[in-house]
């Protein structure tokens, strides 16, 4: 089986390390570990007695609980069959701009949606030698096209924020002068509900001022349900009616929708989550920092990127085969190459097998 290039592929990783599925502690695909929650759970064994019907098409249950969430009218909410399905018609309206800068390093799937559509790409690199990087986009705008100047409503700016694979949080000021500036801006906050919330540095709260403005958010990676694929997009009301019409419909399944509703009101749950993340990523942090050889960078998200003296597509085979660890080689991303390797903060039990196994590895001669 070919290497894969996302996290999570756990029947690629049991083949190679020669073990089940059950036995491989997962820190490849960033899911919170505390869940799912039982709230899902449930809401999930009451709606099998309605799947002979079929789903709500406008998802108007569902948009309802979003929008008295985020404080905001339905219409202004779609949902979708997780944020990566939404991207793809994120990436449509992209590829209208005459040019799309895109932070990297970026997620796979981002150069996927936007290639789809032939989108013209200006890569954005981050410069990872700093400890703090600013989203800093002067000296690409300086750029012609061509002999003319560039014409900023005619520009896009896609980026996730926190920022994946790094971690890195921007906060509003920092992108919202971008939103003034360019003709469509996309922030993929799929990682944004980890950080408590007055931490936060969304911008759902300023999305009705800016119809310029799109905003990705998945309920999967945060309530532990990435099979269940459920995501949403916030904007302006005319363009997600018209993503509406293009795509297929019933692409949120009727159990998802239930499991959605049950979710966004767990409370204890979201308290819960909050409380366990920054302590255990610090432990996790000072655990990987403490070995030679190995350098982490500081995150605001539930994963950390980390540098290697040693080849990491090595280290995560070793891991595999020896300690049925799935670490996430970063391979992928063309400006990490085979000297980074990104890791999900799982429980403190788990964190120490991973630093125990990392150390039997860098330690050994």
């Amino acid at each position: 089986m070919r290497r894969p290039h996302h996290g999570g592929n756990l029947t690629w990783a049991a083949k190679f390390a020669g073990c089940p599925v059950s036995a491989l502690v997962d820190f490849s695909a960033s899911i919170n570990p505390l869940g799912p929650p039982e709230s899902a759970i449930t809401a999930i064994q009451q709606g099998l007695s309605s799947l002979t019907h079929y789903p709500d098409p406008d998802y108007y249950q569902l948009r309802s609980i979003l929008g008295q969430w985020h404080q905001l009218h339905p219409d202004w909410i779609l949902p979708g069959n997780g944020s990566a399905e939404l991207l793809t018609w994120a990436s449509w309206d992209l590829s209208i701009q005459e040019l799309t800068f895109l932070i990297t390093p970026a997620f796979g799937d981002y150069w996927r949606a936007l290639k789809t559509f032939s989108t013209r790409v200006q890569p954005c690199p981050l410069d990872l030698t700093l400890t703090t990087w600013k989203l800093e986009l002067n000296s690409a705008l300086a750029e012609p096209i061509g002999k003319r100047a560039l014409d900023l409503k005619s520009v896009g700016l896609l980026l996730n924020n926190p920022h994946n694979p790094t971690g890195k949080l921007w906060t509003r000021e920092e992108i919202l002068p971008y939103v003034e500036r360019f003709g469509l801006v996309v922030v993929d906050e799929a990682f944004m509900d980890f950080i408590p919330p007055q931490q936060q540095q969304s911008l759902i709260s300023v999305i009705e001022d800016y119809p310029n403005l799109i905003i990705l958010r998945s309920l999967t990676k945060f309530y532990s349900l990435p099979g269940l694929r459920l995501g949403y997009a916030i904007a302006h009301p005319q363009r997600l009616q018209r993503w509406q019409q293009w795509r297929d419909p019933w692409p949120v399944n009727l159990l998802a929708q239930q499991a959605a509703v049950a979710i966004i009101e767990d409370h204890t749950f979201q308290q819960l989550t909050w409380d366990w993340l920054p302590a255990t990523r610090a432990k996790l942090f000072e655990g990987l920092a403490a070995l030679p050889t190995l350098l982490p960078l500081p995150g605001a998200a539930n994963f950390l990127l980390v540098h290697t003296n040693q080849s990491s597509s090595q280290l995560q085979e070793k891991l595999l085969k020896n300690h049925h660890i799935v670490i996430r080689d970063c391979i992928s991303f063309p400006e990490l190459g085979d000297r980074f390797f990104r890791v999900a903060v799982r429980t403190q039990t788990d964190n120490q097998r991973l630093v125990d196994a990392l150390a039997k590895l860098v330690l050994s001669p």
